[in-house]
């Protein structure tokens, strides 16, 4: 009898179900201080405004705080951002560090406080998601996925590469092991410096979607020369695209507004 594989497991958060139809399209916010980032919630959510149509996930980038060691002041600033913003629109909290493209450095206790800090927020003001470096200290990366989970709070395992991009092997490798550390959601970031390295990125995430792929995977390959993979989601799998609304938090991001009008016309020709 031929091995029978298990089923892939779709994430809901709140109105978005990831893995399972066109890529949801998340937006990061970039700002020093909590009412800067009231406000730019407050624009994204603003039904009349420019950004309400292209967002369906927002990322809080906690590493741009002026206040990052105050964690009552970062506690803060997740509570003003979630109040700011519609019922249906999940966040994900992210403190990117600098060795993965972050703005700053810190260490991996504090980078384990400040996370497990938010995970205990109330439900109010909680965020959904919390993205977790993968390659942070084991220890403090069991402590928080374990928290996360406890608390109902999805889990997403991360990756970055600013100088190049991992062959195929590799890419789905640390995909896998991601799925294997706890991650509800897995992410995997590279730079290509030729385009077949955007094809190699393509074809991993379709490779671990078909294969050991039992979490929705968010991949992305950055720059200029990798916005088309922004695009490719629904051809290749991966359930997730970041999008710029205004500031940009990472090389190659488009803006939102433009990434909505390609994803659905891309949707028109694949559906």
């Amino acid at each position: 009898m031929a091995d029978v594989r298990p089923v892939p497991r779709p994430v809901t958060l709140r109105s978005i179900t990831l893995g399972d139809g066109t890529p949801a399209i998340c937006v990061p916010l970039v700002a020093a201080t909590a009412d800067a980032l009231a406000g730019r919630a407050a624009e994204l959510a603003d039904a009349a405004g420019p950004w309400r149509d292209a967002v369906d996930v927002v990322e809080l980038r906690l590493d741009h705080l002026t206040a990052v060691d105050d964690l009552d002041r970062v506690a803060e600033a997740v509570g003003v951002v979630r109040a700011a913003l519609p019922d249906e629109v999940p966040v994900i909290a992210t403190f990117r560090t600098k060795q993965e493209g972050g703005a700053r450095d810190i260490t991996p206790d504090a980078y384990g406080r400040l996370l497990e800090r938010l995970i205990g927020l109330d439900a109010a003001t909680r965020p959904d998601v919390v993205d977790v470096e993968m390659y942070t200290q084991p220890d403090v990366l069991e402590r928080v996925v374990d928290a996360a989970h406890a608390a109902g709070i999805v889990v997403l395992l991360s990756s970055h590469d600013f100088t190049a991009t991992p062959d195929r092997a590799e890419i789905v490798s640390r995909l896998v092991e991601q799925q294997e550390h706890g991650a509800d959601v897995v992410k995997l970031a590279a730079m290509p410096r030729e385009p077949a390295d955007v094809l190699t990125l393509l074809a991993a995430t379709e490779e671990f979607r078909r294969g050991p792929g039992l979490v929705p995977a968010v991949t992305m390959s950055m720059g200029a020369l990798g916005a088309v993979s922004r695009l490719a989601g629904d051809t290749v799998g991966s359930a997730m695209t970041f999008g710029a609304a205004g500031e940009a938090s990472a090389p190659g991001q488009v803006d939102a507004r433009s990434l909505r009008a390609a994803l659905r016309a891309l949707g028109g020709t694949l559906g």
